[in-house]
């Protein structure tokens, strides 16, 4: 699987590209066939706490799903948005199953 991380406006240290691939790598795990993830992080220009933005574009075989999150932290947010990734492939993957069954 490719994985590719991209911070808007600032540079992502190692720890937290680490972790960032370690939550995808999990996440794989519900499915086989993930060929590519786009991680865009970026930092809300306002005055909130809750600034840092996670999004995650995961491509499988002719379907993309896409999450987006703001938290405190970028941690955070990427634990929510890799929540929101599990819960669509898990949908996903209980209709391919049910199509395959009929």
């Amino acid at each position: 699987m490719n994985i590719n991380i991209k911070s808007v406006n600032f540079k992502a240290d190692s720890k937290l590209k680490e972790f960032i691939t370690e939550r995808i790598e999990k996440l794989s795990n519900f499915h086989d066939n993930v060929s590519n993830s786009d991680v865009i992080l970026k930092v809300d220009k306002n005055d909130k706490k809750k600034n840092k933005i996670t999004e995650i574009k995961m491509i499988l075989k002719g379907e993309e799903f896409f999450a987006k999150k703001q938290s405190k932290t970028f941690e955070e947010s990427t634990d929510n948005v890799i929540e929101a990734l599990r819960r669509q492939l898990r949908k996903y993957k209980g209709k391919t199953e049910n199509n395959y069954r009929k």
